[in-house]
């Protein structure tokens, strides 16, 4: 199956990529541990069924050194022992601000208040715009039903 629309040919996308690529720079360039940010991209990625960006970002997660345990255990982190409390508690908002719509009020005041256990203002606020903008890319790839399973790492850097 091939994508509905080539996102890297239309001047439209290109013009809000551009946009989206540099705020993904900002997040990358934050005080967040770059492993909690793949993390998070790939947990956001399994839940809306992006295919595209799971394979983007666990590939480029083990090629920055996760391990294959911790990667094939991301999906069930829960009941995982390889992570970190501070990185639970940043899958969990990655979670819960997935799947926002579902629940009554958002992020529950309890979620949020164990990730400001974890991480400063900054990296929280690094880990709100990393869950917004991995959510806004799973969408558009989608959308257009991007295929996955052919992304080299850093293939896009």
């Amino acid at each position: 199956m091939g994508a509905r629309l080539n996102a890297f040919t239309s001047p439209i996308a290109g013009k809000a990529l551009k946009h989206f690529i540099a705020a993904g720079k900002v997040v990358a360039d934050s005080p967040l541990p770059a492993a909690t940010q793949e993390l998070v991209k790939i947990r956001a990625s399994q839940i809306n069924g992006c295919g595209f960006c799971t394979d983007m970002h666990t590939k480029d997660a083990a090629a920055a050194g996760e391990t294959a345990a911790r990667l094939n255990l991301v999906a069930v982190w829960r009941e995982a022992t390889v992570f970190t409390d501070a990185e639970r508690a940043a899958l969990e908002l990655a979670e819960q601000g997935t799947r926002i719509a579902d629940a009554a009020g958002g992020v529950s005041d309890e979620v949020w208040g164990n990730a400001a256990k974890h991480y400063d203002d900054e990296q929280l606020m690094a880990l709100v715009s990393l869950i917004a903008l991995i959510n806004s890319f799973n969408r558009m790839n989608v959308m257009l039903t991007v295929p996955a399973g052919d992304y080299q790492p850093g293939q896009f850097n």
